[in-house]
């Protein structure tokens, strides 16, 4: 929630209302902000409400109106809020914190670099305040600025919230055995947090069942179905694998997919139409007659599904030294949105796809240039790899004629099944289904079909079964493609110590293996549903 330490007579002895106004004042955002704690959301509002009625100037009321809105993702509502937190009480840390959060999540980069600058240049001690700044900081991919916050916060209170971010935060790093302490520092502070469980469960091959009757303990505590238990069956599901205790591990993993999918909000039917539009919009004619773009020769896109090895390829690009790793940036997307009209958050409308096919592709390419600036260093490449902006790639091709795109292809039912396994944070909504994943995957394969038609040899196809067949001959095709000059640190990508900030944290460490191809078919027969309409599709590969 990132609920902040609040100072109320500070706050108060800003306004020049009478004393007993201050008073009342003073009670309902002290009640307004017990009840938020409690998740009474309608009494802490009502609380609100109250004091802004008759002190509209009260820093801390727009506060408590801002945390509120984070608590339901009225992301509009939280800028609005602590916006006027800040425009009446400049010095406010707390609210500059959580301003430059809800900027990076609705897009505004470069509001959100001013509005963190403004907290760091307040130099709060606060540890509340603190762990938000590290949030910002890991959201815009600055994951050695975010360990030194959240280090600063578990110093200054003994928080499981504090010791789960820190700890996600030296995933990232791939120091997975602090990691692990401090993973345990939670579960010591807050046996039932399940998020730490789960990754715990994600840290170390399992090699018995001590974990796995702990977390199924925990099931049971829990009411059936009950959101938090999605992360114990997905952890579930990792130590069965571990233990090749396959029908448990796919009975965890349906578990959690079940849990998962009654949370989040997914429209198929507004998903296919999505794509009808891309597909009816971006043709031939369109990329002849789309004007000039935005003249760079530094991006590099690498774009595909999640699980399928966008991160390897990744890696062995920016093990070179003239190559930086700029994570996975939601830069060009949003920019697409905002400049079409759309929502900021969810996938794109089909209207909104078709407004974007009439956009000033130079002004796109220079929004995404600019609003990328300070997550690319000085080098003179950088890699975008987002694997979801394979939706806008004739747009990306257009608006930034110098890039280059590289399409990571992985066989279907390994990375149909790779997602349908995995818990994703806040994304890949049709995932957690197997009719819903293979139905999406047919969809996403149909639309590169076409987009391949379209752009030719502007894009390179790299399948990831040839990468971990043929390391360095995959390795030396891509930097081909690049036109960059060959150097061997590519081969020598797992020992790169910058962060990893995607599922394959672990895996990218180590070199190049073929483990995980075919691994669906230990779940051939659980997996039917998934097989049927691939092969129908005639994409299953026997």
């Amino acid at each position: 929630m990132g609920l902040m330490a609040i100072n109320i007579e500070r706050a108060l002895d800003m306004t020049k209302a009478p004393a007993f106004t201050r008073q009342h004042a003073a009670k309902y955002l002290q009640r307004g902000f017990k009840a938020l704690l409690a998740r009474d959301l309608q009494e802490a509002s009502g609380c609100a409400q109250l004091v802004l009625k008759y002190m509209p100037e009260l820093a801390e009321a727009h506060f408590l109106v801002g945390l509120i809105a984070l608590d339901t993702s009225d992301w509009a509502a939280a800028r609005k809020a602590f916006s006027s937190v800040v425009n009446v009480d400049k010095t406010h840390a707390a609210a500059w914190a959580q301003l430059a959060r809800v900027l990076v999540m609705t897009g505004d980069y470069n509001g959100a670099d001013k509005a963190l600058a403004k907290a760091v240049k307040l130099g709060s001690d606060d540890p509340l305040v603190l762990d938000v700044i590290g949030t910002v900081y890991t959201l815009i991919g600055d994951q050695d600025a975010a360990l030194e916050y959240f280090d600063r916060a578990c110093a200054g209170a003994d928080s499981p919230v504090f010791h789960l971010n820190r700890a996600k935060c030296l995933v990232f790093h791939g120091d997975f055995n602090i990691a692990r302490d401090a993973l345990e520092k939670v579960l010591s502070l807050q046996p039932q947090n399940t998020q730490a469980h789960w990754i715990l469960s994600r840290l170390q091959k399992a090699t018995d069942l001590d974990h796995v009757n702990n977390m199924l303990d925990l099931v049971e505590k829990f009411q059936k179905d009950s959101p938090p238990t999605a992360y114990l069956y997905y952890g579930l599901g990792k130590e069965y694998e571990d233990m090749e205790m396959w029908p448990e591990a796919f009975q965890a993993y349906q578990s959690g997919g079940r849990v998962r999918r009654a949370q989040v909000n997914y429209s198929e039917a507004d998903e296919i139409e999505t794509f009808k539009a891309f597909e009816e919009t971006f043709t031939q004619e369109w990329l002849a007659n789309a004007g000039d773009g935005y003249d760079t020769q530094s991006p590099i896109f690498i774009i595909g599904q999640p699980r399928t090895g966008t991160t390897l390829v990744e890696r062995i690009i920016t093990a070179r030294d003239d190559v930086f790793s700029a994570g996975e940036l939601q830069q060009f997307g949003m920019a697409v949105k905002r400049m079409s009209g759309a929502a900021s958050s969810g996938m794109i409308s089909a209207d909104a796809v078709r407004a974007a096919g009439g956009i000033d592709l130079a002004e796109l390419g220079q929004a995404y240039m600019d609003t990328t600036r300070v997550r690319r260093s000085n080098l003179a490449h950088f890699v975008d790899k987002l694997p979801v902006n394979y939706l806008y790639t004739p747009l990306i091709a257009a608006a930034l004629p110098g890039a280059k795109i590289i399409h990571v292809t992985r066989d279907a039912m390994d990375s149909c099944f790779s997602s349908f396994k995995q818990f994703f944070a806040d994304a890949y909504f049709h995932s957690y289904d197997q009719g819903e994943m293979a139905r999406h995957h047919v969809r996403y394969r149909k639309l590169m079909d076409h987009y391949r038609s379209v752009l030719g040899d502007r894009m390179i196809d790299v399948a990831y079964e040839d990468v971990v067949a043929d390391t360095e001959g995959q390795a030396r095709r891509l930097i081909d493609f690049l036109e960059l000059s060959w150097q061997d640190a590519s081969l020598e990508f797992h020992k790169q110590k910058t962060a990893v900030t995607t599922a394959s944290a672990a895996q990218v460490r180590e070199k190049a293996h073929s483990r995980s191809v075919g691994k669906w078919r230990r779940f051939e027969n659980e997996l039917a549903p998934m097989t049927k309409i691939l092969s129908r599709a005639g994409m299953l590969n026997i």
